[in-house]
């Protein structure tokens, strides 16, 4: 394996052993929950929104090694974010994990140790969990974002 794979790897691993912004968030003001019924990733993203601007996020849930890492680097990258530059990222990551042409690693900082997913489909949806359920909070939409819709 490259250095690099070796490094992406760990990234992934430490936010999977020791996930940042996990827990119930004291004073969000915007949640939905998240279920992808092929893995059984289960995830509910806590926003607190204030002024267009998301203050703080967190998240809970179960799931695998990538659907745990994903979460826990996006509520690192959504912290401080407008809600238009959160749906902005949002269209960048689903772009880097299912598109052929690779999203410059510079514009996506950390996030970018997910961009290997894309060579392996079935863990397209555990990358994109937690982002889908994203838009459900941003949009207010009170449901369960499925991986299967």
């Amino acid at each position: 394996m490259s250095d690099l794979g070796e490094l992406y790897q760990e990234v992934i691993f430490d936010h999977y052993r020791r996930p940042r912004n996990r827990g119930v968030l004291a004073g969000a003001n915007r949640k939905a929950a998240g279920y992808n019924p092929l893995c059984g990733d289960k995830v509910t993203l806590y926003l607190k929104v204030e002024d267009g601007v998301v203050k703080d996020v967190s998240f809970e849930g179960t799931g695998c090694a990538i659907a745990t890492a994903s979460a826990s680097l996006m509520t690192e990258a959504l912290k401080g974010k407008t809600e238009a530059e959160a749906q902005a990222l949002f269209g960048r990551f689903h772009e880097m994990v299912t598109a052929s042409s690779a999203v410059p690693q510079a514009e996506m900082g950390k996030l970018s140790v997910l961009s290997g997913v894309r060579e392996f489909p079935a863990r397209v949806k555990c990358a994109t969990l937690a982002w889908h359920t994203l838009q459900a909070a941003l949009h207010g939409e009170d449901r369960t974002v499925s991986t299967e819709e």
